[in-house]
């Protein structure tokens, strides 16, 4: 990776233009039988590579405080076993998802939960709308959970009631997590990871943390073997609903010692906490409602903060990131630098190589587009792993779709297409209708559309 990294760098940054933008007018045809939706068979989970007492922090931040900042004065878990239910206009790749969800929490985080039939009732009841109605509650969420409640009209009667705040609880009951189902099989998949692990466990998320859902980056969207210990911890019989940050942080060392014994051995190294003006300026940076140049101007405010704080982790990565995405429309040369660096950080750590994944489609796009194919491939290739491993079909296809416009450019057609179909198939499981497929295959096209141009016939 290091040596594309300088390769790339090679290129000049001054001589560096942005990837053109598609022409959705004019979008690629696919084929006529599109390839079968692909999946992913099986979860391969990796242990944390954090010291214990880096773990027994996380797990205190995570779950005695909300992502607004307020304290949790207990902790709260199911003290049954706990059971969950699907309503809604549910899609099909729903409860395979689903299913599969429930055996890992059985097998990895030893929790007692299973699947009962919609007219049941359940601790846990998974209610699926239309993406519209629930952003027109909750315009700022893709998905949410909520407790002591079971439906879609028990939160509109009381989404602005005691009934909801969390900071009430004692014990868990009764959750309610509510999903759009007309959207993408993986955003949908990626809603079920995230709301169930925090109807069954914490509520924060921490941005230091590379290896977690519980983190607002959004990188990591499959529970991953750190999420597993957590709720693993969360459910161990030395803790219970009722006990205060004092109670549960004197009983953790033992309970990690027994779950994670090689993290007994790991370097003790803890990370700084994250100050509230980095976060303010991450959020402004990806917010929706804010101008382009607010946006980028916020991002270079939290890579600065990230620099003053002597960070060289994935939140100076994430910073630089966020600055990359933000200055491709006008600044190439500031969007290439910042990606470069970023994925030196990424890449530097086994726990984020799916972040520096991310990181290299934007190079791989970057080098397509200034004819360095073989540059390219070399992204893609070294970068598949982590992806499939994270189980990201949207990223896996995208990564293929630009393999094979490079493979494409260099004549070699029958491998193109090869690879082109492998990644249509990813591409229904990740980008869901033909129209949204056709529409990425389109914006990788244009990557290349000036080289084949070139290119004698």
């Amino acid at each position: 990776m290091h040596r594309l990294l300088l390769l790339l760098a090679g290129l000049g940054l001054a001589a560096c233009s942005t990837p053109p933008a598609p022409d959705t007018a004019r979008l690629v045809s696919l084929p006529v039988a599109m390839p079968p939706m692909k999946t992913f068979a099986g979860s391969r989970t990796a242990p944390p590579g954090r010291s214990n007492p880096a773990i027994a922090r996380d797990f205190l931040d995570l779950s005695f405080e909300l992502e607004s900042g307020r304290k949790l004065p207990v902790l709260t878990r199911f003290e049954e076993p706990v059971s969950v239910r699907v309503t809604g206009q549910v899609p099909a790749s729903l409860y395979p998802d689903l299913d599969r969800l429930l055996r890992r929490l059985r097998r990895e985080a030893g929790i007692s939960i299973v699947r009962v039939p919609p007219e049941r009732d359940a601790a846990i009841t998974i209610e699926v709308l239309p993406r519209s109605e629930l952003q027109r509650y909750v315009p700022q969420a893709a998905c949410f959970v909520v407790p002591r409640l079971s439906s879609w009209a028990e939160f509109k009667r009381n989404r602005r009631s005691a009934a909801v705040d969390w900071t009430t609880l004692t014990e868990r009951k009764r959750m309610a997590i509510f999903l759009p189902g007309d959207v993408s099989p993986q955003e949908t998949r990626d809603c079920l990871h995230e709301e169930l692990a925090q109807a069954l466990g914490p509520l924060n998320d921490l941005y230091r943390l590379g290896d977690s859902v519980f983190n607002d980056d959004n990188f990591h969207t499959v529970l991953t073997g750190f999420d597993m210990l957590i709720l693993r911890a969360y459910y161990h019989p030395a803790l219970q609903s009722g006990m205060t940050r004092e109670q549960v942080a004197a009983r953790l060392p033992g309970i990690l010692a027994q779950l994670n014994p090689g993290g007994q051995r790991a370097p003790r190294s803890l990370a700084q906490s994250t100050p509230r003006a980095w976060i303010n300026a991450i959020e402004e940076a990806l917010g929706p409602r804010t101008s382009p140049a607010r946006r980028q101007s916020a991002a270079q405010s939290a890579v600065r903060i990230a620099q003053e704080q002597g960070w060289a982790d994935n939140r100076m990565a994430f910073s630089l990131f966020a600055l990359g995405r933000l200055s491709l429309a006008g600044e190439a040369d500031i969007a290439l630098a910042s990606f470069l660096q970023a994925g030196t950080i990424y890449n530097a750590r086994p726990e984020t190589r799916l972040q520096g994944a991310h990181v290299a489609m934007q190079l791989a796009a970057f080098a397509l587009s200034s004819g360095q194919t073989k540059a390219a491939i070399a992204l893609v290739d070294e970068n598949i792993g982590p992806v499939a491993e994270a189980e990201n079909a949207a990223l896996l296809a995208t990564l293929l779709m630009i393999k094979a416009e490079a493979l494409e450019v260099e004549g070699r057609a029958s491998e193109a297409r090869a690879v082109r179909l492998d990644s249509l198939g990813w591409a229904r499981y990740g980008f869901g209708s033909d129209q949204a497929v056709r529409l990425r295959v389109s914006e990788i096209a244009a990557l290349s559309s000036r080289l084949k141009r070139a290119r004698p016939s």
